[in-house]
């Protein structure tokens, strides 16, 4: 655990910021603010990340995902007074900076709001923003208007996702209380609404051994305004390892939900059901030409009751060219983390140009090209094995013949 403290803040005492690492390539902030006589008057912990869509020179868009906010400062934020609500303001990176507000209401005592969410970034950065066509300071503002009771403290451990044009933030093991009351955090929580349809939800019960069986193959697609945008088929097997139990069990197309989204260089085709909150796959553009699976997001009900997310923003599977689509008949694994591992069969996916809604040409895996040359060798192998035997029964053949013919 690495902790920073900041100067103090006139009229908020000190800042005690300490950032832990999380899962893969993500961070797990927590915040403590205290006020003028030290006592905690605000407390928020919370993990997130950023995607932002830019133009280039030559006119083509490219993606880049901030989560590492390793360097943080956290200039500016505030207790709140009289005046003003309390602040999260937060600068990490070259030139980001990210502020969430919160209002008390005026027609209540019992409750305020998380009013809204701004995020900054810098496309002057070369080393983020490669051969950037706009230069400058963009600032993306979020009214989110989300109200809580004053005296709870929020928790919202499902992964919420705000998004315009050009920038996508994601959200998740939220917890807040803006308005701390006598410098204790409140245990009462207000749940998001996300949490409380999965709070009565069939658990995922462990196993110590795989499945006995392959898991049934599922057709899941996306759709938006022009039509079928996604296309997956996919046998699904997760594997996890959680406090030393390691479960195993097969995900049922008929009982899973799919949803999701389409963007020019970005696709996300996220499974539900009643023990899975989500399973994110989140497809990429590179090098103008070619799609890859490049994120993992997951957040499910253990048979214990507890919530297990991980998220892995760093991927490289499932790599095929534009225009066609990615299949592989034998059993792959994604690794997302140490501790969960997915296991696909029969999988064959497009999240770019899709046309009537139907796959393109398939790019095979490397275990699947293996394999149908393996094919071919085998039944010439075959056909040699017979032309050989037959050849050898027809001289025996002919052997027997000659010799009932021997002169008297």
């Amino acid at each position: 655990m690495v902790c920073f403290r900041l100067v103090p803040v006139p009229g908020s005492g000190f800042v005690l910021l300490c950032l832990v690492l999380g899962a893969v390539s993500s961070y797990a902030l927590e915040l403590n603010l205290t006020d003028s006589s030290k006592a905690t008057c605000l407390y928020a912990k919370w993990q997130m990340n950023f995607t932002i869509r830019y133009e280039t020179t030559d006119k083509h868009n490219k993606t880049v995902t901030i989560s590492d906010f390793g360097a943080a400062t956290y200039n500016g934020s505030f207790c709140g007074d009289d005046q003003n609500g309390p602040k999260i303001a937060m600068q990490f990176g070259s030139g980001f900076s990210w502020i969430v507000n919160f209002t008390k209401e005026a027609s209540s005592t019992s409750t305020y709001l998380v009013d809204y969410i701004s995020f900054s970034y810098n496309t002057n950065d070369n080393t983020t923003f490669p051969d950037a066509k706009e230069k400058g300071v963009f600032t993306v503002n979020y009214h989110v208007a989300l109200k809580i009771p004053l005296n709870d403290i929020f928790r919202c451990n499902s992964l919420s996702t705000l998004e315009n044009s050009d920038v996508v933030q994601h959200y998740w093991d939220v917890h807040v209380q803006a308005f701390v009351q006598n410098g204790t955090v409140s245990t009462t929580e207000f749940l998001c609404d996300k949490d409380k349809t999965v709070t009565t939800a069939v658990p995922i019960v462990p196993t110590t051994a795989p499945s006995p069986t392959k898991p049934v193959v599922g057709s899941y697609s996306v759709v938006n305004s022009n039509g079928t945008c996604l296309l997956a088929t996919m046998g699904l097997q997760l594997n996890i390892t959680h406090d030393k139990v390691a479960s195993v069990f097969n995900i049922n197309p008929n009982t899973t939900n799919a949803t999701g989204s389409c963007q020019p260089q970005t696709a996300l085709l996220r499974l539900s059901s009643s023990n899975i909150k989500y399973l994110d796959f989140v497809f990429a553009v590179k090098n103008e030409n070619r799609f890859y699976l490049k994120e993992v997001n997951a957040s499910m009900i253990l048979v214990n009751g507890s919530v297990y997310s991980i998220s892995n923003t760093n991927l490289s599977y499932w790599d095929a060219p534009l225009g066609s689509s990615y299949m592989c008949n034998r059993e792959q694994t994604v690794s997302v983390s140490g501790a969960f591992q997915i296991n696909t069969f029969d999988l064959r996916v497009q999240p770019f140009s899709v046309t009537e809604g139907k796959y393109s040409t398939a790019e095979e895996c490397s275990a699947d090209s293996d394999l149908n040359f393996l094919i071919p060798v085998a039944v010439g192998v075959a056909l040699g094995f017979l032309i050989i035997v037959v050849f050898i029964s027809y001289m025996i053949g002919r052997r027997k013949s000659r010799t009932g013919y021997q002169s008297v």
